[in-house]
């Protein structure tokens, strides 16, 4: 995908496989030449440029121009981290080697190489080896955080090398792994991933109270929110748990001025090596977050070359604003910056729909989802009272179920650490408005559902026909929190854990509108709540997350009075995904071709217009062993068609599945209305866009 993107722009030279060794300095602070080899082709290149940017890893271009440097943790006392790693602990994260099998259907032998670690029992954690895990689910089979990660990498490699045919060595022949024997190993990797080496400085190092107070910044360009996740040094060979990871309660946003060196002026910083300490890297270094601030930095050296800046220059308060606006309208998102466009003919124009959602219900055609864990549905709420939330849950004895009314603390956190009212609701099988009917004798099914919803007809929620013939007990019940928000934020309406209910759920997803339940994420936590077994300067919380697709669905609702919020002026309101509100034009259900409609006073003659869909960004969209069950988003919208004032298509899009689409206008249009056709990407699922944008 990275190498498609970049073929693709004109203006990138691509030198594949070719390692800078030396470069040549104008003076003590800048750079003018940097040379690399290529073994491929046996091709020396001098690259003479105004500005460089280092993205190696190890810093080999920073490290020849002398740029400032650390390498290592800093102790406790310098920035006051008090995460900050103990000396048995060790002061640097290793690098790791992974390894895939296959299985092939057949026997298959294996002989290890004389190198291969003999003693399986010198891994402390041995016995956690399976016969189906590989790849990056071994992530742990690390090495090297005693020694030079640069200039002893070599030696690192090797002895991964040992541990990886070793470990092989034991699943296959140890005869503990009956599944094994038809496995072979497909590949082993030849270059192993560095997780830590030079750090350098920038002028604003970034530490661990940046990333778990979640520190505003005046010139962030990019943001992090990966926990603060250290190794113990001796990786695999060590006693420990193989990480030691904490998290904050929101995200963080990353400073331009750490991505900069402080003394080399027109060296740029990415990836790993940018400005942190070794507590704070440890969250910075995962691979999407150094796309974020690589996305940065590629914007910043534009704007440097045209207005002919170094990079320093870039980060004064009066001139950070058009980084971070430029940045925006790509699609970066940045903390707490809103897109403000003057050019932007959408900003003029009178914005109207064919329809709009309202939150009023949510159907009951789902499943039921047992109360094992707690769940809760993320809702946003307008400034004022608070609805009424009306449930529909099967009750298998008489029991109490706790409902909590919970908030984030901070503005733009998704962390429900706030509670603010408790309703306990005493919850009988057989009592209240259970839905259970004697039934009519000799009566056809249809029959009986329709006797059924005469006698309850004034439930709020109703089962569907399956459910009446499984002949479930329900009850609806309904929540009034009876409270007023004196400003727009989302809520989390909390069912707390109990074996003996279960909730109705929906087959309905709506933009902005999201299950999450307290549970342990398995691949960052044993436990639910983030508790410090002492004071590392992180704060105790519950995990609440969403769970992958297609589970996770939402509860079937009845809200009253509805929940607003999802009208069209979103699509301009500078926000690309849900905040404090959804931020989306989300176009009532029951429409399958919504339409969204610009007049302006006067005709527009358009070259341009952006349009930015929902991909879901709660669902990570792996592609290696998780992987996910959909081709397209289910959310985002893959049809859709542009016209001009006389009703004519100028742009008219099939199988789209992107979050940001560009249309380009040759020639220009002039007209002074457009609108917009959006096809709805599912049934169950109504059309929504965050933004639309207009330029001359």
């Amino acid at each position: 995908v990275v190498l498609d993107a970049v073929v693709r722009e004109a203006n990138i030279r691509l030198l594949l496989n070719t390692a800078v060794f030396a470069l040549e300095k104008h003076d003590p602070h800048s750079i003018r030449s940097v040379r690399g080899f290529c073994s491929q082709n046996s091709t020396l290149y001098t690259i003479t440029a105004p500005l460089f940017c280092d993205a190696s890893g190890d810093g080999i271009v920073g490290y020849l121009a002398g740029a400032s440097f650390r390498m290592g943790a800093e102790s406790p006392r310098e920035f006051g981290e008090k995460f900050a790693p103990s000396v048995e602990y060790g002061s640097l994260l290793g690098h790791s080697l992974f390894f895939y099998s296959k299985d092939v259907g057949r026997p298959v032998r294996f002989a290890p190489p004389d190198f291969a670690l003999k003693d399986i029992g010198k891994i402390p954690r041995y016995r956690h080896f399976t016969s189906k895990d590989h790849g990056c689910q071994l992530w742990w089979i690390e090495y090297g955080g005693r020694l030079d990660t640069i200039h002893d990498s070599e030696e690192i490699k090797w002895e991964l090398w040992r541990i990886v045919y070793g470990v092989w060595n034991y699943i296959k022949n140890s005869g503990k792994f009956p599944g094994a024997e038809t496995l072979t190993l497909e590949w082993v990797g030849m270059i192993p991933g560095k997780r830590e080496s030079r750090r350098f400085e920038g002028d604003l190092l970034l530490v661990q109270q940046d990333i778990v107070e979640q520190r505003p910044h005046y010139d962030a360009v990019s943001y992090g929110g990966w926990a603060i996740d250290l190794h113990p040094a001796d990786g695999i060979y060590s006693n420990k748990p193989g990480c030691d990871q904490w998290h904050s309660k929101g995200i963080y946003p990353i400073p331009y001025r750490c991505l900069y060196s402080r003394d080399i002026r027109n060296l740029f910083l990415a990836g790993r090596l940018i400005s942190a300490s070794h507590v704070a890297c440890g969250s910075l270094r995962v691979m999407m977050t150094c796309a974020h601030s690589a996305q940065a930095v590629g914007m910043a050296a534009a704007l440097c070359v045209r207005d002919r800046l170094l990079a320093r220059d870039l980060s004064d308060r009066d001139r950070v604003g058009l980084l971070q606006q430029e940045l925006i309208k790509r699609g970066q998102y940045i903390p707490q910056i809103r897109l403000q466009d003057p050019e932007d003919a959408a900003g003029e124009a009178r914005i109207t729909a064919s329809s709009t959602y309202r939150l009023a219900r949510l159907a009951a055609d789902g499943p039921w989802q047992p109360l094992t864990d707690s769940w809760a549905m993320l809702l946003p709420a307008g400034r004022g009272a608070l609805p009424k939330l009306t449930l529909e849950l099967a009750v298998s004895r008489p029991t109490r179920l706790v409902c909590e009314l919970r908030v984030s603390d901070k503005k733009g956190n998704f962390t429900p650490d706030q509670t603010l009212k408790i309703l306990t609701v005493p919850l009988d099988p057989v009592g209240g408005k259970s839905g259970v009917v004697s039934r009519k004798r000799g009566a056809s099914a249809e029959e009986q559902y329709h006797l059924y919803t005469h006698q309850n007809g004034s439930m709020d929620i109703l089962p569907d026909r399956a459910s009446f013939a499984s002949n479930v007990p329900t009850q609806a019940v309904c929540l009034d929190f009876g409270l007023s928000l004196d400003e727009a934020q989302y809520v989390f309406v909390c069912l707390r854990e109990n074996p003996a209910v279960s909730v109705r759920c929906s087959n309905q997803r709506v933009t902005g509108i999201l299950a999450l339940t307290a549970q342990a994420h398995r691949g960052v936590s044993a436990n639910r709540v983030q508790k410090p077994r002492r004071d590392i300067g992180v704060d105790t919380m519950e995990f609440w997350i969403p769970q992958r697709w297609p589970e996770g669905r939402n509860f079937a609702l009845r809200i009253e009075p509805p929940l607003e919020g999802f009208g069209p002026e979103n699509v301009r309101n500078g926000v690309q995904r849900p905040l404090y509100g959804v931020n989306a034009w989300v176009a009532a259900l029951e429409e399958s071709a919504p339409t969204l409609t610009l007049t302006w006073k006067r005709p527009k003659t358009l070259r341009l217009i952006e349009l930015r869909f929902d991909t879901d960004f709660d669902h990570p969209l792996e592609s290696v062993l998780l992987g996910h069950p959909f081709r397209v988003i289910p959310y985002c919208v893959r049809t859709y068609k542009i016209r001009d004032a006389l009703g004519r298509v100028i742009c008219a899009c099939r199988d789209n599945h992107q979050t940001r689409n560009i249309v380009r206008l040759d020639p220009p249009v002039s007209t002074d209305v457009l609108s917009l056709e959006l096809h709805r990407p599912d049934a169950n699922i109504p059309a929504a866009l965050f933004e639309i944008r207009c330029y001359e």
